[in-house]
């Protein structure tokens, strides 16, 4: 069983499916929960092949927890019963299902303190967080950062590994998350519906955009000389004509090492991750297009396919 685009790509639907066969360096996942990225219905990879080809009847859910069921014959790396959690690549089916296929690459050992269903909700927006933080924008301790979404899927992520790193963590979001937002780390909360942040702050060393649009274009204005900005929000690396706004996009990539020390810091208690809601994937759908009742306003959705 599993969930696919429709040919007209306007909607999800449920169908059975054969069990896929892995190759060679790929390993087959007995999934057991998914996480919902709902934007992602939208992107390009799940309506193009990397060819640039249409694509048809894509699966959504390229973050995952489950139960390695078999290996291709190159595979040493992991062995049929491992729990592993972790993100494929986006041109690749995805995990709302009960079986994918993915790559060594691409998974770690599950964190045994974790549920399959907490352990779905951490790798995209933990590796985008990880990513942003160090890998793009070099934050160091001391610094200052501004974390745009701070309530969001990467932003609970952003927050926490800024603060782990010795950084003064500034994030806007809505009141109602401020003390939840302090508790993660943030030493400023700037509600973004009635305060400009910046009319507020001036000298930030980096900036972390999870929002895009007008606050991303207000973000410039508080940088350092030397500030550094990075964006997973913007339209698109080739859509802004601002040739700075194209140098701070990226896309998160899966990574074995970085999953590895996620899950090292969630096994510590150092990192902390949320379940906003649980559908079965018979409502997997409703989860993508936003018909489910959230509990918090933060954290992820999760399909729970076998839990």
């Amino acid at each position: 069983m599993c969930l696919e685009t429709s040919t007209a790509g306007a909607s999800l639907l449920l169908r059975e499916a054969a069990v896929p066969s892995p190759g060679a360096r790929e390993v087959l996942v007995r999934v057991r929960a998914a996480g919902v990225t709902p934007t992602e219905i939208g992107w390009y990879p799940t309506s193009h092949q990397k060819s640039g080809e249409p694509r048809l009847h894509a699966v959504p859910g390229h973050e995952f927890s489950g139960v390695v069921a078999g290996c291709g014959g190159e595979v040493s790396e992991f062995r049929e019963g491992d729990e592993i959690y972790g993100m494929s690549d986006w041109f690749q089916d995805g995990a709302t299902a009960e079986y994918c296929l993915t790559s060594p690459k691409c998974i770690a050992t599950k964190p045994a303190r974790l549920s399959h269903i907490e352990a779905a909700t951490v790798p995209i927006g933990a590796l985008t967080a990880w990513q942003g933080l160090f890998d793009r924008a070099r934050l160091q301790k001391g610094e200052r950062v501004l974390i745009h979404g701070g309530a969001g899927a990467v932003g609970v992520f952003a927050i926490q590994l800024a603060r782990m790193a010795g950084a003064h963590v500034i994030t806007t979001a809505s009141v109602r998350h401020r003390e939840f937002l302090v508790e993660l780390g943030a030493e400023q909360v700037i509600d973004y519906r009635t305060e400009r942040f910046e009319e507020i702050l001036r000298d930030i060393d980096v900036v972390f955009d999870g929002v895009g649009g007008e606050a991303l274009e207000r973000s410039w204005g508080v940088l350092k000389p030397a500030g550094r900005l990075v964006t997973i929000a913007a339209t698109g690396e080739g859509a802004s004509a601002d040739e700075r706004t194209k140098a701070a996009f990226f896309i998160v990539e899966p990574n074995h090492e970085q999953l590895t020390e996620i899950a090292r810091l969630l096994e510590n208690g150092t990192l902390r991750t949320f379940v906003d809601a649980v559908v079965p994937l018979e409502e997997a759908s409703a989860a993508y297009f936003g018909k489910i009742n959230r509990r918090h306003g933060y954290g992820k959705v999760v399909v729970s396919v076998m839990e």
